[in-house]
């Protein structure tokens, strides 16, 4: 019994292990199943990628278009000018007062000299008549000086008439005295005596002389200093006179009133700007342009106006040397007549020739170069559902259109309306 083997015992040793062993084939099986997923998964992953939308949002009826072609640029800006007087006189008032009347209205024309307006000012009246006096005061007395001046010289006249007489006496009675005491009827006391009345006399006339003419130089120069006191007083009264006839103004040119809108009973500073007399038969226009031009800018440059034919030729007069608001004004002169039917304040369009045309690239101008620098534009795909940001060199600007010097190719749609909203993004996404 003992002997005789358990049932078990007969089993080999290593029977309980295969039974948990791992088939080869089932292994790789399970490895190329993930791999096979991953594959899909990262294809999947791709086209979701390549599917999904891509850049900034953008509506399309915000955005302006524009498509590069081949053309001629014409090397010419269009501005939007102001036609304005060739010339004009301001009315600016001399003296100030109350307006008593307006004889004119705005926009009429007047002739030179026409009365435009009077002024009351009693403190100008008061001034008139006291200037009046004060010349009349020393006219009068300009008249007593002179008066006296004369009445001098007859004095002085008189005087060296006699002491000339006198002086012709003494000689006259040296003379005899000397014969006489030759002749020994008279004594060498009385010759000298005789001479000595003869020296007397010449030096009395002399002296007369000398004292006379230093008289007469003091009274012609208190006399003179009197006549330029005259004078001064005079010119006084003439500006003052000036001035109270300042209150009647009067047109200085011939030509149309403008900017005039006094009022009966207004009161009316020195130096108020009451407005202006636009000559008859000339004007010229007046435009602002785009600083980006100003380099490019010379006076003599070829315009025209446009709207007209013939276009209407012009030249460019002055251009201001000051820049307001990233603006330049410039002046442009009509090169003949100008024409009929125009009038001061009317807006037309000229068109400045700044240089030659030729063939290029073109672009139309917008609010994208001001705000890129002409540096990079948004160039839209060919399906039209984005655009990408990309970098140009752009040239000449004129007549609306940019100059194309590299970058883009003909065909090509560029977004020409404003881009800083866009940040930097490098892609937009065209919705709508």
């Amino acid at each position: 019994m003992n002997d005789r083997a358990h049932p078990s015992s007969l089993q080999p040793a290593h029977a309980g292990t295969g039974m948990d062993r791992v088939v080869p084939g089932v292994r790789s099986a399970r490895w190329r199943r993930i791999a096979w997923a991953a594959v899909a998964l990262a294809a999947l992953a791709s086209l979701l990628a390549w599917s999904w939308p891509r850049g900034l949002p953008v509506a399309r009826a915000d955005l302006k278009l524009s498509t590069v072609s081949a053309g001629s640029f014409d090397d010419e800006l269009v501005v939007r000018a102001t036609v304005v007087p060739a010339h004009s006189v301001l009315l600016d008032a001399t003296d100030g007062g109350r307006v008593d009347a307006v004889l004119v209205a705005d926009g009429a024309m007047v002739e030179a000299g026409d009365l435009l307006y009077r002024l009351s000012n009693p403190q100008r009246e008061q001034d008139v008549l006291a200037r009046s006096a004060d010349v009349a005061q020393q006219l009068a007395n300009l008249s007593v000086q002179r008066a006296e001046l004369a009445a001098a010289r007859a004095t002085q006249r008189r005087e060296r008439a006699n002491l000339a007489f006198e002086q012709d006496k003494a000689d006259a009675e040296t003379a005899r005295t000397e014969r006489l005491a030759e002749q020994g009827f008279l004594s060498a006391a009385a010759l000298q005596d005789a001479r000595r009345r003869s020296d007397l006399q010449r030096r009395l006339l002399v002296q007369e002389r000398e004292d006379g003419d230093a008289e007469m130089a003091t009274r012609e120069q208190s006399l003179r200093e009197l006549e330029r006191a005259v004078a001064g007083l005079e010119s006084g009264l003439r500006l003052v006179r000036d001035a109270a006839a300042g209150l009647a103004a009067r047109a200085p040119v011939r030509g149309r009133l403008a900017g005039f809108s006094l009022q009966v009973g207004a009161s009316v500073h020195p130096g108020d700007h009451l407005g202006r007399v636009d000559e008859a038969g000339g004007f010229k226009l007046g435009a602002t342009i785009d600083e980006f031009y100003r380099e490019r800018l010379r006076a003599g440059l070829a315009a025209r106006l446009e709207g007209m034919t013939p276009g209407v030729p012009l030249t460019v007069a002055r251009i201001d040397p000051q820049i307001s608001n990233a603006h330049v004004g410039v002046e442009l002169e009509f090169s003949g007549a100008p024409p009929a039917g125009l009038q001061a304040g009317q807006a037309v369009d000229a068109r400045i020739v700044l240089g030659a045309s030729s063939p290029a690239l073109l672009l139309a101008d917008g609010q994208f170069y001001g705000e890129s620098g002409g540096a990079w534009v948004y160039v839209l795909d060919a399906d039209g559902a984005g655009a990408q940001r990309r970098t140009v060199r752009l040239g000449r600007r004129a007549a609306g259109r940019i100059e194309v010097l590299d970058g883009l190719r003909t065909g090509e749609r560029v977004i020409v309306s404003g881009v800083r909203r866009f940040g930097d993004a490098s892609r937009l996404r065209v919705t709508g």
